[in-house]
């Protein structure tokens, strides 16, 4: 499932008491820099303004497609690994502001993943090396490495070892590249 850490409130809900949980300047800060990359069509630019202000894990050749939404107030505990796709619209969050608590939880995204638009991830998720994010997913648990998820409840399309086998007659992902490749 995910992994968060709950943080009790008393009073008002979690979102009320939200500058006691983090900064206001720092939300302000998060927010111009968030939106900043959002419109650029520079790729290296945005992947250097969330490594820069925001303290983000981003991967060489990481892709963040137009329009991409970071968690603004805790952009630091997204990690984001190589070669990856985010794709348009997409939302990733590492928080979430309850009646009578918030959570927390940081969120991995591995190696050559592929997440299409219009997706989103919940705090305390992984997503493992060479996965596929069907496009308006909402990733509401780990996704293993390899596989095929998609849909809202997401559910598994496809496992590690069907990709395997639907990819070999491919022209980009068949044996003759695999063998090519090692």
């Amino acid at each position: 499932m995910r992994n968060t850490k709950r943080y009790p409130v008393e009073g008002a809900n979690s979102l009320w008491h939200v500058y006691k949980t983090v900064p206001f300047w720092k939300v302000v800060r998060n927010f111009i820099v968030i939106q900043l990359a959002r419109y650029t069509p520079f790729l290296s630019v945005k992947n250097w303004l969330y490594r820069t202000f925001l303290g983000m894990k981003v991967g060489d050749q990481t892709s963040f497609a137009l329009m991409v939404m970071l968690d603004v107030m805790f952009p630091e505990k997204i990690s984001v690994g190589t070669n990856t796709v985010i794709g348009y619209n997409t939302t990733i969050l590492a928080h979430e502001y309850l009646i009578k608590e918030y959570r927390l939880g940081e969120v991995y995204i591995g190696n050559e993943v592929m997440i299409g638009a219009n997706s989103t991830i919940l705090p305390g998720i992984t997503i493992g090396d060479g996965a596929i994010v069907a496009a308006g997913t909402v990733v509401h648990k780990n996704v293993a490495p390899g596989t095929f998820v998609g849909g809202n409840p997401m559910k598994l399309i496809y496992t590690k070892e069907e990709m395997i086998d639907r990819q070999k007659n491919d022209p980009l992902y068949g044996a003759d590249k695999q063998k090519a490749g090692q």
